[in-house]
């Protein structure tokens, strides 16, 4: 049975590195993962397989491919995404706050993209003023669609990161600078509005659907949030320090000892269901670790980063099963489709997190991933979300291969 599953594992495009890794995680079924539960696995650096390493040219190529993709997607108002493009499945999405949601977010994705990306060239430049005057507009009534439908944080977190760099986009403008900061500021009160009553942030509330959500918080989301809320810092606007906290101590409750990280934390009983063991928390993972990486945690090791993008190369194959399917979480290890871009750009944040001279063998473990993947048109998708899907997808790829880059071509450098 086992050689069956192999045979099938090839065919269906796993790397031999994931074979391997694979069949360790069927040994380890009945022994509680067994080596990836040794934390001896994190005290050194793994050894990396031989990649198809891309130049600076091929990255750059892709990028220029990508960002007119984007520029050719935007909505004549300044926003990307819309309602439109619906299927026989479409996912939960109460009318009309939902939508206004994905597309706050999906928009914000796209402004912080190009800025990485293309900020100094004319025609993004054109379209990053009119998104953002669009953001500016539409972002002060973004809320929860329904009781249990709080999409909104999504647009929360992702328009504070948009708006850090929009900040550093006007250095020469303290009037517009000074608005942004007031409309970070008011991303946090909105953050604390829909935080959980445990602490954390999720997206929907299935239980009493109170005034403060009293659904579970669910791991990536506080990922995010903290994410942007570090980057906010960095600029000297600094979050509430009591939902930091929380929202800390709700990401540690659903950490497990190999640095993976339950889905949400109502599964808190079910750690092994196959969406919490490390092929369904693939990516996630990412997103998690550089969260508290950037909030201080020693325990988010040069190591524990490496490693985790080493898996994330050798058993790609878990998130590229269930890239495209329409269905959430019909894969195996129950992945999303749209956990494919999402894991990959925390991937690149992570890398970004270790000493500029150790990034270097990472780098093109991420950039061949993405450029491998790029469709015919430009653009990056996993998930078939109504129109956003694109947009989103290609943002979170363009922000990856910028982070491939060498040292001095990117804009946080």
């Amino acid at each position: 049975m086992r050689i069956v599953r192999l045979i099938l594992l090839c065919y269906l495009g796993f790397t031999p590195q994931l074979l391997v890794l694979c069949a360790e995680d069927s040994d380890s079924e009945t022994r509680s993962e067994g080596i990836l539960q040794d934390p001896r696995n994190f005290s050194r650096a793994p050894t990396l397989p031989p990649v198809d390493a891309p130049g600076e040219s091929e990255i750059q190529a892709s990028i220029r491919r990508g960002v007119a993709f984007l520029l050719a997607a935007q909505n004549p108002n300044g926003s990307w995404g819309s309602a439109t493009r619906t299927k026989g499945l479409n996912i939960y999405a109460p009318v009309p706050g939902a939508h206004h949601a994905f597309r706050a977010a999906t928009t914000s994705l796209c402004i912080s993209a190009l800025l990485e990306t293309a900020p100094d060239e004319n025609d993004s430049a054109k379209a990053i003023d009119r998104a953002e005057g669009w953001l500016l507009e539409h972002l002060t009534d973004l809320r929860r669609a329904t009781g249990d439908a709080i999409y909104n944080v999504w647009g929360h977190a992702y328009s504070i990161q948009a708006l850090v760099r929009l900040h550093g986009f006007h250095e020469d403008d303290g009037e517009r600078q000074n608005r942004l900061i007031e409309l970070i500021k008011l991303q946090f009160e909105m953050l604390t509005r829909y935080e959980s009553v445990d602490g954390g942030w999720g997206y929907y509330d299935f239980r009493y659907q109170a005034n403060q959500p009293t659904s579970s918080s669910i791991s990536f989301v506080n990922g995010a949030v903290l994410v942007a809320f570090a980057e906010a810092k960095g600029i000297g606007v600094e979050p509430p320090d009591r939902i930091v906290k929380r929202g800390i101590a709700a990401l540690k409750r659903q950490q497990k000892s190999d640095f993976s990280y339950l889905y949400g934390e109502y599964l808190k009983y079910r750690p092994m269901r196959g969406i919490n063991r490390p092929g369904g928390s693939l990516g996630r993972t990412q997103c998690c670790n550089s969260a508290l990486r950037a909030w201080g945690d020693s325990q988010i090791t040069d190591n524990v980063v490496k490693n985790w993008l080493y898996r994330l190369y050798v058993r790609n194959g878990w998130l590229d099963i269930g890239r495209k399917r329409p269905v959430p979480h019909e894969s195996w290890m129950q992945v999303a489709g749209y956990f494919y871009y999402f894991g990959h750009y925390y991937a690149a944040v992570s890398l970004r997190q270790l000493p500029e001279a150790e990034r270097g063998p990472y780098q093109p473990l991420l950039a061949r991933l993405m450029l491998d993947r790029q469709e015919k048109d430009g653009s990056w998708w996993d998930y078939p979300l109504y129109d956003y899907h694109q947009p989103y997808g290609t943002s979170f790829a363009l922000m990856t291969l910028q982070r491939c880059l060498p040292a001095g071509k990117h804009a946080a450098d």
